[in-house]
């Protein structure tokens, strides 16, 4: 795998590995990068399954029938 070498505010570095409990700088940049790619995909997949139309617990319930 490519290495990118990225430099960055040492005290946003700081905040991140606090708020995300990690000690390693490396390690908490790379959780803030995966989730940042994550929440784009499942922003997608919701755009996507609403384009398509609405979910079936949105819908309403089906008339009684009988």
């Amino acid at each position: 795998m490519a290495k990118v070498n990225v430099s960055l505010d040492a005290e946003l570095v700081v905040e991140v590995m606090v708020l995300a409990g990690i000690g390693s700088a490396q390690d908490a940049v790379e959780a803030v990068v995966r989730d940042y790619i994550a929440r784009g995909h499942r922003t997608e997949a919701r755009a996507d399954s609403t384009a398509r139309g609405p979910h079936a617990a949105d819908a309403p319930p089906p008339d009684p029938q009988g």
